[in-house]
């Protein structure tokens, strides 16, 4: 069978080929043997693997994955053959999601409800555990609080929307061009403000102060932040620290994807001033440290419950052929890719 593996060569740039690969024929005791039916494409964070060291020569593309369980170790007690599932697999699994049938561990997988389809569930299965951690177990949010979603457009941003409101909390959201804002003024329970940050005569902090009666959000939710007034063109559209530092309301949560964020002694004082606290989103850290095993479960079994129900109504394209997933990965990778996308196996 084939899966879609990565390279990384020598000038930084990145390879995908497509790989025979085989599954392993004997199951671990608490492994599952299960048939892809469909998996979502994220970018690949080659720093993250170095930082773990997990060294990988040819690193497995296609991490969250739908499918039907085919066979189960000895000790499993999760799950039987025939269940349909969804998970994500871990950083150091050495089989691609591509791949028409992959071994993982049970403790991967969640049961996937009839209602939802396979592109759904690989689709969402990762951004709505983003969501969780960054509203949940980072912010703590809180009915009656008020959040701020950074490109609520992308498909993390929409779910983040669509939870808050779910809880009871007033939503605003930037827009960066004019098809993200008009996506954004669609969405059904509607969002409290659009803030156009593409269009120059609108500015982030007033908007947002001028919501909350200058109050400022209890909770910023950032897809980037720009560091300095000498950073790229590609990231005109983030906010600057400075910015997010000013909206953020006494006793407000700064949730940041921002991995190279630097605070000066001012910045920091600032957040003492307001007691407020800033936390990093890495989502992956449920995958490389089992020291919360059932709360990713249960966050996991709650994507899909509320994917069920109708609470989350992601904005997905339509799932591509196996032939096509080179080159939308390369799309993936380089970040063009406005909806999550999926292949179907």
């Amino acid at each position: 069978m084939k899966g879609l593996y990565c390279q990384k060569g020598d000038q930084g740039d990145v390879k995908f080929v497509i790989q025979e690969t085989n599954a392993p024929n004997k199951l671990g005791s608490h492994q599952v043997k299960v048939q892809v039916k469909c998996c979502a494409l994220s970018p690949v964070d080659f720093k993250l693997y170095e930082d773990l060291k997990i060294e990988i020569e040819n690193v497995p593309v296609g991490r969250e994955i739908a499918g039907v369980v085919l066979q189960v170790g000895p000790k499993v007690t999760f799950f039987q053959p025939d269940d349909e599932v969804v998970g994500i697999l871990p950083l150091d699994a050495e089989q691609s999601g591509l791949c028409s049938v992959v071994v993982t561990d049970e403790y991967n997988l969640v049961q996937k409800p009839e209602k939802v389809s396979w592109f759904e569930a690989a689709a969402v299965i990762k951004d709505g555990l983003r969501a969780f951690t960054a509203l949940h177990t980072l912010a703590r949010m809180a009915a009656g609080q008020t959040v701020l979603v950074l490109d609520g457009a992308a498909p993390f941003g929409v779910l983040a929307i669509q939870l808050a409101q779910y809880h009871g909390v007033k939503v605003l959201a930037t827009a960066s061009s004019p098809e993200d804002q008009k996506l954004l003024e669609e969405l059904r329970p509607s969002v409290a403000r659009v803030i156009r940050v593409w269009d120059s005569k609108q500015d982030l902090v007033d908007s947002c102060l001028e919501e909350t009666g200058g109050l400022g959000v209890d909770i910023i939710i950032d897809s980037g932040v720009r560091l300095s007034e000498e950073d790229p063109e590609a990231q005109r559209y983030y906010p600057h620290k400075h910015d997010l530092l000013t909206l953020l309301s006494v006793g407000g949560h700064w949730v940041t994807t921002e991995q190279h964020l630097q605070l000066d002694p001012p910045d920091s004082h600032i957040l003492f001033l307001k007691a407020a606290s800033l936390s990093f989103l890495n989502d992956e850290v449920w995958t490389t440290s089992r020291a919360k095993q059932g709360r990713y479960l249960h966050i996991l079994k709650d994507v899909m419950d509320k994917l069920c129900t109708g609470t989350f109504r992601p904005q997905l394209g339509d799932p591509v052929p196996l032939y096509e997933a080179t080159v939308s990965m390369e799309m993936v990778q380089r970040k063009q890719a406005r909806k999550r996308i999926a292949v179907k196996l």
